[in-house]
């Protein structure tokens, strides 16, 4: 016996391993590595072919992105090369390439210098060029920043700031350092440029009517200023027209003046006077890239555009474009070169009539000059226009070239193609998801034998009548399927569509789309067993579509499930941004298994168009408890209905006296926590209207960071039997949501409420300590487990723990044991709903969090675990029972045992068998979203954020499918017996019990 209970003790001291086997990896889970959108609207940040070595393999495609990630990828397939995650805060401002080296300046002003491998991303060099605390936020964050490469050597001259410029060596010691001296800040310097014996750096001071452009000349060797001037000039659109172009130590600086196209030569003493290039009128020059090299593009008034090269100490006019036509949008100008270093123009014009894309191809070292033209087809109705073009060109024969171009369009897509072949496509919007969710698929029907319809429930009972009619047969078949293991595996989802054309779920419900919504204007149907793109559509901007704008998706709900009969539908709620800058709140309702639009009275075209609901910015929206009707509030607080219905207005109507919400409001200046219910106001033509009934009373500087909902699902069990068979009864309120508030400036601390949203009733309330300001603070709540992280910065720590906790709180029904009071069926306005108890213990945790969610299962039976996004990249699941707030500060008894209570430890140890993502680096997670399956012992788990990741977990072990090992042979062998055995021996039983009556 004792032997047992010290068995006992040490299974529960030691955690199992809960995370997936090593040989699951790739099987029950995936993961989508992004480096974010390209950021497009700066030639220093832009996507840019480069070369390295003789061979066309060694080249790389070099972006900074919207994600803060400085990023390579294959050209051939592609895959991400390396990606460098900038922190928050430190935003990349530009980058530069030299040879194998790229340089990338980020932070406040450019504070920040890293220099990395191009091929393998290793971090050559780091270093701080001033403190991020003294740098100018400029807009655009390229403004006063740039890197140029010694003229000979591998030194660098940085520009940081607007006005200070250090040459440092390739360790980063700093040789020499220059400052503007210009008090007022008047001149921002944006651009360095180096020769043999000196340093130029050019900039841009404004005056009332324009920008007048300013050259301060360094000495390359002691940084000396040698001279300053001011260049007779007047810029209109600043850094957009004006440009540097050299080729060797001879330098240009060209730049657009009121339609004339001017340019300077630099020279030590600035001697020089600016000359005006003769003939059209221009409307904008373009850097293709090839500005180190000498030429550059300059677009005209009338739609043509012209090449230009560095020829001695002018430009020359070499090449001309001719305009592209009415029928096809502005045309984007992109250049490359070869592995010898020959220069290549590309013109890329696209058309959305013809959904085909040409591309012109100047070619300058050809004889006169050769120009190879194609086409490619361009979908504009699944990808929008293309935003940006980056040329790389091989010259394989004499007269005959063969070019690549990598594009981004306007939904956040990246494509390459090799002439008019299409060779791969990454859809980096997915790393901005802004809504997403689970949907359950349908099962497989085989409905070839019903035309143009569904099978309806009396097709379906009467095909399975006719496939039970031959039962022995059919038994068999089962038998055979089961003694040999030739049925759906759990460790499997199928992935083949069923005859209807849409996809299925497998026989465990691990197969499901997870429909998902980004700031793009783009929705996706990704498949949640293998993350491939199921489906995807483009959002209609409706009468915006003449203004331009975008569409910011808000909510997403699951309107109709399997369970009603027909395929899944979901509804997105979402903000309609027009260029003219009105708001609107538009719908888009959709088939989650095809993309199908099925909104009421709206055809389905090329783009999703959405039903328009507000004309006006959206407040507040929720789905009522049928999961049927979406409910919309605008910002006087009248309710909208969709569908809007004669059903969906009945069944609100009953439901309205019962709703209760909080909303976030003004008052008295300050962001307030008031609550809601719906009233009919027939002042308003019956319209309905929500009026405040509560207001939460808030320290006057305090605001509200975040709200957060207790999320329903199925609850098993309403108590929880103790070791000494005592009850405590879990504090069931549908309405009770989570609170974070802040004081808005530099909050020293944050405070938490657990309140009810009917009174407003505080139900807990805790106080934690803001990290430099900032409240990083993640919180989960559901049922009546309520968790947060937050990070300490006066915590010492322990080991590498540093100041990160995480605290777990449950709430029971009364206040001691035993004390029942119904509270999932009390009224919303009931004493009792008052009477709380409240358990809580703080963890200290080994990292950062970014998102926190638990696991959800069918019914409720299993246990849950909290699943964990750390800062460090990783996905991690802890067990209940390590957060459980009654373990036991001592040694555990016999009681606690028997409630697998563990001693309480202050260090949750970073286990690495709880990381779901194994080697995964699942970088700046946002949110993780949980989902049933049909198996009630499986929870699937999707994050989402710089990358996706999918796995599935069973909290509680797989306790209801039979491992895969089993012998299922012997199982039917010995069951078949039973049977027998059962049918010889019953007849001799009854026999035996005839004769003992007689004898009786």
């Amino acid at each position: 016996m004792r032997l047992g209970r010290l068995a006992s003790s040490l299974a529960l001291v030691f955690p199992v391993a809960f995370a997936l086997h090593e040989s699951d990896v790739g099987v029950v889970d995936w993961h989508k590595k992004l480096v974010g959108v390209p950021l497009t609207s700066s030639s220093t940040t832009a996507p840019v072919f480069h070369r390295v070595g003789e061979e066309t393999t060694h080249s790389v495609i070099l972006t900074a992105t919207a994600s803060n990630v400085l990023a390579a990828i294959f050209p051939e397939n592609g895959t991400v090369a390396w990606r460098y995650i900038h922190e928050s805060g430190d935003n990349i401002a530009s980058f530069y390439i030299h040879k194998n080296v790229v340089a990338s300046l980020s932070g406040p002003g450019g504070a920040t210098l890293r220099t990395f491998d191009i091929l393998n991303g290793h971090l050559l060099l780091e270093q701080r060029i001033h403190e991020p605390s003294h740098g100018h936020l400029y807009e655009p964050s390229y403004l006063g920043t740039s890197v140029a490469y010694a003229a000979e050597g591998s030194d660098l001259v940085v520009l940081s700031n607007g006005g200070l410029v250090q040459w440092l060596d390739n360790l980063g010691t700093v040789k020499w350092s220059w400052s503007s001296s210009d008090p007022s800040a008047l001149v921002i310097f944006s651009k360095v440029v180096t020769t043999t014996t000196h340093v130029y750096a050019i900039g841009l001071s404004k005056t009332p009517s324009s920008y007048k452009l300013h050259v301060a000349v360094l000495s390359a060797g002691t940084g000396e200023l040698t001279q300053s001037s001011d260049i007779p000039s007047s810029i209109t659109a600043g850094l957009n027209d004006l440009m540097v172009v050299r080729r060797a130590d001879e330098v240009l600086v060209v730049w657009l003046e009121q339609g004339s196209l001017k340019y300077l030569t630099l020279s030590p003493n600035l001697q020089s006077s600016p000359t005006a290039v003769k003939g059209s009128a221009f409307k904008r020059i373009v850097d293709v890239g090839l500005s180190e090299y000498g030429q550059f593009l300059a677009v005209k008034d009338d739609g043509s555009s012209r090449i230009f090269k560095l020829d001695g100490s002018a430009l020359k006019s070499i090449w001309e474009f001719s305009a592209s036509g009415n029928k096809h949008a502005d045309p984007i100008f992109s250049g490359g070169r070869d592995k010898k270093g020959n220069p290549y123009i590309a013109q890329v014009r696209w058309s959305h009539a013809l959904n085909q894309a040409a591309v012109d191809v100047y070619t300058g070292h050809l004889g006169k000059g050769v120009m190879t033209a194609y086409t490619f087809p361009f979908d504009t109705q699944s990808h929008g226009i293309i935003t940006h073009a980056t040329l790389d060109c091989v010259n394989p024969s004499e007269m005959t070239v063969v070019s690549r171009l990598a594009i981004t369009t306007s939904t956040g897509a990246m494509q390459l193609w090799q002439q008019s072949q299409h060779q791969w496509t990454r859809e980096e919007s997915l790393s901005t998801i802004a809504v997403a969710e689970f949907v359950e698929l349908q099962e497989k029907v085989d409905i070839s034998h019903i035309p143009k319809e569904r099978e309806t429930f009396g097709q379906r009972l009467q095909r399975q009548i006719m496939e039970a009619q031959d039962f022995p047969q059919y038994a068999l078949k089962f038998v055979k399927r089961f003694a040999t293991g030739s049925y759906a595996s759990a460790s499997s989802a199928a992935v083949a569509p069923d005859s209807a054309g849409k996809p299925y779920r497998d026989a465990f419900g691990f197969r499901q789309v997870i429909v998902v919504a980004t700031p793009y204007s783009k929705v996706f149907g990704i498949d949640s067993s293998n993350g491939e793109i199921l489906w995807s559509r483009m959002f209609g901007l409706g009468w915006a579509a003449e203004t331009g704008g975008s569409i910011r998706p808000v909510k997403l709900y699951v309107t109709q499930t399997v369970h009603d009969g027909d395929s899944p539908q979901v509804v997105l709620v979402a903000q309609r941004r027009a260029e003219n800058t009105l708001i609107d709140t538009v719908v888009y309702h959709l088939d989650a298994s095809s993309g199908e639009n099925v909104a009421p009275g709206v055809v389905d075209k090329d783009v999703l168009e959405g039903v328009d609901i507000i004309s006006g910015p959206l407040v507040e929206s929720f789905i009522l408890p049928d999961h049927k009707t979406v409910v919309m509030l605008d910002e006087f607080l009248q309710v909208y209905l969709y569908p809007d219905t004669k059903e969906a207005t009945a069944s609100f109507t009953k439901l309205a006296p019962s709703l209760h919400f909080p909303l976030r409001v003004n008052v008295d200046g300050q962001r307030r926590l008031v609550g809601q219910q719906v009233s009919l106001n027939t002042e308003l033509s019956d319209r309905f209207v929500a009026h405040p009934t509560w207001t939460l009373s808030l320290p006057p500087s305090e605001d509200i960071q975040t709200l957060l909902p207790a999320s329903h699902e199925p609850i098993a069990s309403f108590g929880k039997v103790l070791g000494n068979r005592t009850t405590l009864y879990k504090y069931l309120n549908p309405r009770m949501f989570a609170l974070l508030t802040a004081p808005k400036a530099q909050p020293a601390s944050c405070t938490i409420y657990l309140v009810d949203s009917a009174k407003g009733s505080v139900l807990h309330r805790t106080s934690v300590p803001a990290s430099g300001g900032v409240c990083d603070v993640q919180m989960s709540l559901v049922e009546n487990w309520f968790s947060y992280y937050y990070y300490d910065p006066e915590f010492t720590g322990v080991g590498q723990s540093k100041g990160h906790r995480m605290v777990t709180v449950e709430l029971y029904e009364g206040s001691q044991v035993d004390e029942k009071t119904k509270s999932s069926e009390l009224s919303a306005f009931s004493d009792k709903l008052l009477d709380v108890s409240t358990f809580e213990q703080a963890y200290i945790f080994p990292h950062g969090v970014t998102a926190l969610a638990t696991t959800s299962t069918k019914f409720g039976i299993s246990t849950k675990d909290l699943i964990v996004a750390t800062k460090n990249h990783k996905i991690l699941s802890i067990p209940r029972r390590v957060l459980n707030p009654r373990r036991p500060n001592r040694k555990v008894t016999a009681e606690e045992q028997e409630e697998q209570l563990i001693h309480y430890d202050p260090l949750i140890p970073d286990d690495p068998r709880r990381t779901l993502s194994h080697n995964y680096e699942v970088a700046n997670v946002r949110r993780i979203v949980t989902a049933p399956a049909l198996l009630e012992s499986t929870s699937l788990v999707f994050a989402y954020g710089l990358d996706l990741f999918f796995t599935r977990v069973a909290p509680s072990n797989t306790f209801d499918v039979l491992n895969e090992n089993f012998n299922k042979g012997q199982l039917v062998v010995t069951v078949t017996g039973l049977a027998v055995a059962i049918m010889v021996t019953r007849p001799m039983v009854k026999r035996k019990r005839l004769r003992e009556r007689w004898y009786q």
